[in-house]
């Protein structure tokens, strides 16, 4: 959505779904003076149906980028690199979004100033200037970052020269971003590598391009199904995306199979098994399925560790989890689980995005109730979350929020 700044001409997206922060996204897209169109369903198509957006930056009227908008999502602080490299300038709030660590935004930075822009901090913005345009350069970062390679990705395919941005992420997203970036006229290569080499044009065009489906959202819900011994077929997911999260499942006791539809995962009769894991970046275990793995290990047959290494305060669930009666010693970036024989149902509180889900997956395995209070969380990654779930067999339902 945001590579839509880059082009005066429209980019169209499919298999887009419908979150809270995709519906923010719009409005601070908006605030640039990006028209976006949704248009409505076909005949025939449930509300299960992905939307198609329809984004056109003809004229870009405002290179700022508010605090009371970036505050409420930390990737809306990439817009800053599509506007200074379309537009020589652009001022950004310093971003909000999860309290998941202090998680700055200094190799942003880092990699517009190796591109040649000048850079400030005024009054909590990001200020930055390239008059004469952006140049090329190589970008080496010191630690794997998706959000900086992002930032520099969309920066570096209108400056002039060749870019070579070093130690990037590999995240499947990226791919997709620089994929997309292709379409509209982007030289790109490396992509999946931690190299990437962008030889930059002059203009783009706009382009129609499917989105990934989500991996996260496929790896929470395979947990679920884990946590309770079902048997579901995730429609339309993409093993290659999450093999290690997939890795991870079958060791702990779930029948993965692989189909031409998708990913089918089961855990009928046998116990959960123990594991150990360590997040790191992509391809090993994410971040963003800890808490749903923390969640299903409380019903382990052993003792579990999770090692988190990216986010220094992800680990906020685990008071939330213990309200259950989940059994879990933190030392320092180390969780230890010790699998209990079951969970009760108690009053819950989200604190992040997949925290309230792994609070969810708890629920769903607890005896009584279970209630997630604060789940605004959940509406900003998970689409119709409950109703899903319902779909399988759940006892859920949404009571307000």
């Amino acid at each position: 959505m945001i590579a839509s700044l880059l082009t005066e001409d429209t980019l169209v997206l499919d298999n887009v779904p419908r979150l809270a922060d995709v519906a923010l996204l719009q409005r601070i897209l908006g605030n640039h003076g990006v028209d976006v169109m949704v248009p409505g369903r076909r005949a025939g198509e449930g509300e299960e149906a992905a939307q198609t957006l329809q984004l056109s930056a003809r004229t870009i009227v405002d290179t700022t980028a508010p605090y009371d908008l970036v505050s409420r999502m930390r990737a809306s602080f990439w817009v800053i690199g599509p506007l200074l490299g379309r537009m020589g300038e652009a001022r950004v709030s310093l971003p909000g979004g999860c309290a998941i660590g202090t998680r700055p935004v200094d190799l942003h930075i880092l990699a517009l100033e190796r591109l040649g822009a000048k850079i400030d901090i005024e009054a909590g913005d990001v200020v930055a200037s390239a008059k004469r345009g952006l140049k090329g350069a190589e970008i080496l970062f010191p630690k794997v970052s998706v959000g900086a390679t992002h930032t520099a990705l969309m920066a570096a395919v209108l400056a002039d020269g060749e870019t070579v941005i070093v130690n990037a992420a590999r995240e499947p997203e990226i791919g997709d971003v620089a994929a997309c970036l292709i379409k509209m006229g982007a030289r790109i290569e490396g992509i999946g590598t931690s190299t990437l080499t962008i030889r930059g044009v002059g203009k783009l065009a706009g382009t129609r391009h499917a989105v990934l489906p989500d991996r996260i959202e496929t790896g929470t819900y395979a947990m679920a199904v884990a946590m309770t011994g079902g048997d579901v077929l995730l429609e339309g997911a993409r093993p290659e995306l999450l093999k290690s999260a997939l890795d991870v499942l079958a060791a702990a006791g779930a029948e993965i199979i692989l189909t031409d539809q998708g990913i089918r995962v089961r855990r009928n009769g046998g116990a959960i098994l123990p594991v150990e894991v360590t997040t790191a970046p992509f391809p090993a275990f994410p971040t963003d399925l800890q808490a749903q793995l923390m969640a299903l290990m409380t019903r382990a047959s052993g003792t579990s560790v999770i090692t988190e290494t990216i986010f220094e305060n992800r680990f906020m669930h685990v008071q939330e989890l213990a309200r259950l009666g989940a059994r879990i010693q933190l030392d320092g970036e180390r969780a230890t689980i010790e699998g209990v024989d079951k969970l009760k149902g108690a009053p819950v509180m989200a604190t992040d995005l997949r925290a309230s889900v792994s609070l969810v997956i708890g629920g769903l395995a607890a005896e009584g109730e279970t209630t997630v209070h604060r789940v605004y969380h959940l509406d900003r990654g998970f689409e119709r979350l409950e109703k899903k779930l319902s779909r399988c067999g759940a006892d859920i339902e949404r009571v307000s929020g």
